[in-house]
Order: structure tokens, then C-alpha cells, then sequence
């Protein structure tokens, strides 16, 4: 570990091969709390290159624990976190409200660490029993279009850095590894990254695979698709800037889609959209992440058919009845 450190201190990267031996080295029992500070700290200072986050991501997939699921047809909504805008639980309010407009979700998720309340702050709240049971996973998939992968059931390289994560209480790089170490490995992606530099080294890093993605980042520096300013998409076609008034929403300020400063809260916003009782302003950013999530999918061509399926979920409580039946799952 601290040979790592000292190349790392002298502003040396490191290759595929070193980035996933590092990690199975401290999975392995290597390392301290304050050297996993120090390592993790680094990364706060740099963009982590295409070959790291490939070696880490290695590591962790060949680390996790395995799960059989069908994920041909099956799509992540996920963010990195780590953008420090605070928002309510957007992707995973969008998940259950693809599941209502007939798409598959393998949702993978932990709690927040650089936010109030992450996807499984929200989940747990609500009484939700996270299980790494694999017949159980199927049932929710199969019952509800949603199944829900708590991360440190299934990664246990994490465990040993979770508190030094909690601690340090900023993004690290594992929030950057999060969307990509789905247990699963669902074949469809939406992930929104805090950065546009992450972006390309996630774009890097999905094409060679044969998966379908959307990689987003609101230009005004959040995780996910906003609304709040134009965002830069990264799709298997190409690139675009999109707006929006592309999917006919009105553009949204900052303080509209805060997630408020408890758990709590976070959970108030999240039962109140399930219950279509949300605010103009949260609804539209919940329907226009599923819109990305159904065309991804390719049940839509057009942006705006996928925006009206994903109002229809929502409207007609499809969305609603898709998260009691997740909550089922005993």
C-alpha cells in the first residue's frame, strides 16, 4: 500500500493491472484507515484515468457477489453522487416509474454518503429489506419490474472502507465505480456523472462492451438530468447537448429539486411523487430521467412519446402500484 501511495504522491497513474490489484489487495486485509484516506484523497485532486476506473471496476466485479438475474432486457438508473447539489431521490423515483411503463429495472444502490439521502436511505425508510437472496431478486423483478441491489451486500471489498467514506463525508472514487459495479450487469444504462471529464472515461469504458447507454451531466454540475440547465448526453450513436425544452418541460431552478436536510424529508418527497402529489417542478424531473430510461430501452424513438409514457406511469399510479409490490418482497 504505501508503494502505491508514494507513486501516487508523485503524480504517477496507474495502469489497469496496478488499479485492480490495489483493490483486491485491501479487499484482501491490506492497508490501514488512514492510508485508505490518503489513497482515496488522490482521486479528490485528479480525474481518475479510463485505465484506473477499469482496473477498479475489475476488482470489484470479480470481488462481488454473484447474482442470476435476466438482465438482457434490464436497465440501471443510477448517479455517481458526489455532485454536492443535494437533490431528492430523482433516479430512483425515475426507476419505479420505468417499471410502470412496462421497463425492467436492476436498481443498485447504497446509502448517501456525500448526501442526505441516498437510494438506500430512502428504500430502507420505507421498510424495505434489502436481501442479496437471489430467488427473491427474481420474484421483485419478475412481481413489481423493479429489483433492488443494496451495494455492500454484494461488494464486500467496500466494507472496509465504509467508514472511512462516512468519515471523510466528500465524493471518492468508489462513488465514481458505483454505477458501473452492478452486480448484474445489466445490458442498459442511464448514469449521470458529476463531472464531464468522468463522462468520457465512462464512455471509454462502456464501449467496449456491448451494452446500451445514456451518460448524462447537467452542465451546471449535477449527476443527473436536472433541468435545471442544458446537459451534455454521451449515447452508443454519439453526443448531443440537450435542453429542457426538448422533452417540453420548462427549466427548473436549483431550489426546486432539493431533497431537503433528513432522511425524512427525502422520504416525504419521494411518497408524495409516487402519489402524484409532487410539485410541478419534482414530477417533471422524475418523468424526464424514466423518458431517457424508456428510449434507452428503445421502446420509444421520439423523446416525446417516452415522456408521455413516463406521465402516464406516474398519472394513472402504475408507477405507485410497481413500488408497493417492491416493498412485497419479504
Amino acid at each position: 500500500m504505501k508503494k502505491v501511495l508514494e507513486q501516487l504522491f508523485e503524480h504517477q497513474t496507474l495502469s489497469r493491472a496496478e488499479a485492480k490489484d490495489i483493490l483486491v489487495r485491501i479487499a484482501s486485509g491490506e492497508g490501514n484507515e488512514a492510508q485508505f484516506a490518503a489513497f482515496m484523497t488522490v482521486y479528490l485532486m485528479r480525474t481518475v484515468t479510463p485505465e484506473e476506473l477499469s482496473g477498479f471496476r475489475s476488482a470489484l466485479l470479480e470481488l462481488c457477489k454473484s447474482v442470476s438475474l435476466p438482465s438482457s432486457d434490464a436497465i440501471d438508473l443510477c448517479g455517481t453522487g458526489g455532485d454536492g447539489k443535494n437533490t431528492f431521490n430523482i433516479s430512483t423515483l425515475s426507476s419505479f416509474v420505468v417499471a410502470g411503463a412496462g421497463g425492467k429495472v436492476i436498481k443498485h444502490g447504497n446509502y448517501g454518503v456525500s448526501s442526505v439521502s441516498g437510494s438506500s436511505n430512502v428504500m430502507e425508510f420505507f421498510g424495505y429489506k434489502f436481501t442479496d437472496d437471489n430467488s427473491k431478486l427474481n420474484t421483485s423483478l419478475e412481481n413489481s419490474g423493479v429489483c433492488f441491489l443494496h451495494a455492500p451486500l454484494f461488494h464486500p471489498a467496500l466494507k472496509r472502507v465504509g467508514p472511512v467514506r462516512r468519515d471523510l463525508g466528500v465524493k471518492t472514487f468508489f462513488n465514481m465505480l458505483g454505477p458501473l459495479v452492478n452486480p448484474a450487469q445489466p445490458k442498459f444504462r442511464v448514469t449521470g456523472v458529476f463531472s464531464l471529464e468522468l463522462a468520457r472515461a465512462y464512455q471509454y469504458l462502456i464501449e467496449q462492451t456491448d451494452e446500451r447507454y445514456v451518460i448524462l451531466h447537467s452542465l451546471d454540475g449535477y449527476d443527473e438530468l436536472s433541468l435545471t440547465s442544458d446537459a451534455k448526453i454521451f449515447r452508443n450513436e454519439g453526443e448531443q447537448i440537450i435542453s429542457p425544452a426538448n422533452f417540453g418541460l420548462r427549466k427548473l431552478l436549483a431550489s426546486e429539486i432539493l431533497g431537503g436536510s433528513t432522511v425524512e424529508d427525502a422520504a416525504t418527497i419521494f411518497r408524495e411523487v409516487l402519489h402524484n402529489r409532487g410539485t410541478s417542478a419534482q414530477n417533471q424531473v422524475v418523468i424526464a430521467n424514466a423518458a431517457l430510461a424508456l428510449q434507452c430501452l428503445g421502446k420509444y424513438e421520439k423523446l416525446e412519446d417516452a415522456v408521455a409514457a413516463s406521465k402516464e406511469s406516474l398519472d394513472s399510479g402504475k408507477a405507485l402500484l410497481a413500488f408497493k409490490k417492491t416493498l412485497e418482497i419479504k
